[in-house]
């Protein structure tokens, strides 16, 4: 029997599991599920006697190494920055790994030993990134096969709440880490280029510069852009291209409201806030705001942003009860990103009959025997309910088919990697659509970059 090992049992694992499980009988799997949190792991095995789970702590190296010597190929779905220990032994015993994550500078070091190792080591293989990687590189080497030339590719990815359980002002919940919402585009300038020119795009900014995007059946979108866009020149193998963009979706107004609380520094992550375990939602707002004798803490904020009081602005931020001054932030030690999330997290978290939606939107405008056209390829994917969402199905099923596909030698390219080459995403985007996750391709004339209607460089 192959043994699998799966190290990490959290939000998206459930959809991985109940895949390998569904193929354990005719492919002969044994599948060991390692958490710090053995029960979740246990749950996660439901009663399959194909499945076992252990109790692993990533740092206890003995118990790490231990469970990877037994496994025939390992997947790490901890958080990114632990990749790095498992993917060390899995060198050191002969075993390929899987992760959904972004490749960092340690795993690409190990790409030599990876490779000497005869070992697969496939990063990139969740939904974004992942899926959008696989779906892009098909229509682009489509085009080129023809005889195109790429002009634009802009790609963009949202995980949001369904129309049906879309509840607040808002228009969103949290489907993912809301951690990595509530920090998104800092650390860095967004930089990607328009028509040939190389564009930026600054944090305290990012929420300003929206794009707008129309979805068949589910109406209209906005896009800000991710950081790390021009590093896709050389991955997606689009050197000569003139526009390049790729960013984050969410539904109009969104961003706009966000940017409140960017502008009052409450994404800050930086610093920790003086007696934040005792602090109120009240007291919260009032610290970044100035000091009066007479002023309410609303008419502050009104005053500070210039928000009317009849302005939708206003009454998003009353629906997350945010002048609330008996709820208290209760974390010791809280940055203002950590305290924030406390606050979002009362009113963002899914329901137990919600559903999600995970959107995806490519555009790439190409030209072939002397005219311009434009490709609009779109993926929505909703999910069953709190538990079974889009997210965890979107994530979890890509890696769990890319594991089989190393396993029965169909992927056997030797290295670290990302899934853009035929070889892997051929057959693992025509498995996922048999699971439902399909793309509709939708072409027309292109114009050029212009989302606006304006005209200038």
């Amino acid at each position: 029997m192959r043994q699998i090992l799966v190290i990490g049992a959290g939000k998206s694992t459930a959809a991985l599991i109940a895949y390998l499980l569904d193929n354990s009988k005719k492919e002969n799997l044994h599948i060991t599920i390692g958490d710090l949190n053995l029960e979740q792991a246990i749950k996660l095995c439901n009663n399959h006697e194909q499945a076992k789970a252990i109790r692993l702590d990533i740092f206890d190296a003995d118990s790490r190494q231990s469970a990877i010597k037994q496994a025939d190929i390992v997947i790490s779905m901890l958080p990114a920055r632990f990749h790095i220990e498992v993917a060390r032994d899995c060198i050191k015993f002969k075993k390929s790994l899987v992760t959904a994550s972004y490749v960092s500078k340690e795993m690409q070091a190990l790409d030599k030993e990876a490779k000497e190792n005869g070992l697969v080591f496939m990063n990139e293989i969740g939904v974004d990134p992942g899926i959008d990687h696989m779906s892009a590189m098909q229509v682009i080497n489509r085009i080129k096969d023809e005889g195109g030339k790429i002009l634009m590719f802009e790609s963009f990815t949202g995980g949001l709440v369904a129309p049906e359980s879309d509840t607040n002002l808002w228009n969103y919940k949290f489907t993912w880490n809301p951690r990595n919402v509530v920090v998104a585009g800092q650390g860095g300038t967004a930089e990607f280029l328009q028509e040939g020119k190389f564009k930026y795009i600054p944090y305290h900014r990012l929420f300003r510069r929206t794009e707008f995007l129309n979805i068949e059946d589910y109406g209209r979108f906005e896009g800000y852009a991710n950081r790390n866009s021009l590093d896709y020149k050389s991955i997606y193998g689009l050197e000569d291209i003139l526009t390049l963009y790729r960013g984050t979706i969410r539904r109009v107004g969104f961003s706009r409201a966000w940017n409140m609380f960017v502008q009052l520094g409450m994404t800050d992550d930086s610093y920790q806030l003086h007696d934040s375990e005792n602090m109120s939602y009240r007291d919260f707002v009032n610290s970044f705001l100035p000091y009066s004798p007479t002023d309410t803490v609303e008419l502050k904020l009104r005053h500070n942003l210039k928000i009317d009081q009849d302005d939708i602005m206003w009454n998003k931020l009353e629906e997350l009860d945010i002048f609330n001054a008996d709820k208290k932030i209760g974390i010791e030690h809280a940055t203002p990103a950590q305290a924030l999330q406390k606050i979002l997290s009362d009113k963002w978290t899914l329901a137990e009959d919600d559903k999600d939606m995970i959107v995806m939107y490519h555009k790439f405008g190409y030209e072939l025997n002397g005219e311009r056209k434009q490709i609009d390829s779109t993926m929505v994917h909703i999910g069953k309910d709190q538990t079974h969402t889009a997210m965890a199905k979107t994530v979890g099923l890509p890696v769990g088919i890319a594991t089989l596909a190393i396993l029965n030698k169909k992927i056997t390219t030797p290295g670290v990697q990302i899934p853009i080459t035929r070889e892997v995403y051929e057959p693992i985007l025509k498995e996922l659509e048999s699971h439902g996750i399909v793309f509709n391709e939708k072409e027309t004339e292109y114009l050029g970059y212009n989302p606006f209607g304006a005209v200038g460089n």
